[in-house]
């Protein structure tokens, strides 16, 4: 993969009594890695339908820049505590973009 823009797409299944604290704990990771040099998009997103399944959209500068996020002191915290509160890995699939971006 080339060091061109990459895009994530990253779900989070969390124990149904453990949905409010994984929430709060994901919400904590926003704000510093929305600060990254990198990160170009880092939103969360909850499903309408299931509570219980959460979604990050990222955008990168580059594969080199998520790698970095990847080591992040908070991005490992969070995985060191999913296991208890998750019903499965993260799943993580990376893209890259095909069509022209109609954003500035």
């Amino acid at each position: 993969m080339s060091d061109t823009r990459i895009t994530v797409i990253a779900y989070v299944h969390a124990k149904e009594e453990m949905k409010k604290e994984v929430e709060k704990e994901l919400l904590k990771l926003v704000a510093p890695t929305r600060s990254e040099p990198g990160c170009i998009v880092y939103d969360l997103y909850r499903s309408a339908e299931r509570k219980t399944l959460f979604m990050f959209y990222e955008c990168w500068r580059s594969k080199k820049d998520l790698d970095e996020h990847l080591q992040m002191p908070y991005v490992r915290h969070f995985m060191k505590k999913a296991g208890e509160m998750l019903t499965e890995p993260v799943s993580v699939s990376l893209w890259e973009r095909l069509s022209p971006s109609i954003h500035k």
